[in-house]
């Protein structure tokens, strides 16, 4: 049997400025299903560079894959760390905001 060599798609690399990237975690962020933020801040992890996200936030690697490779749920405050490495910062609006829009 042949087998493909696929690598994972990751639609990070198709976005081309910071506006896309937050436009589209704040979809990830607002999904039913709070595993998609949490996948898709995974693969902006892979984005970057597990290697520099672990060194700018402390944790280490194999921790990073566990919590944002869908093996474990991270925690808050590993979640805040990598928001904070990647130069991000959650914002809280309430959903009469976003309808006005």
């Amino acid at each position: 049997m042949k087998h493909n060599n696929l690598s994972e798609f990751n639609p990070f690399d198709y976005m081309e400025t910071q506006a896309e990237i937050e436009a589209f975690l704040n979809e990830c962020l607002v999904d039913e299903d709070p595993n998609t933020f949490v996948e898709a801040l995974g693969l902006l992890i892979k984005k970057h560079g597990v290697t520099d996200i672990s060194q700018a936030t402390g944790l280490n690697r194999e921790s990073l894959y566990k919590s944002f490779g869908g093996k474990v749920k991270p925690k808050f405050d590993t979640v805040v760390k990598v928001l904070r490495a990647l130069d991000l910062n959650l914002e809280f609006v309430s959903d009469n905001h976003l309808s006005a829009t």
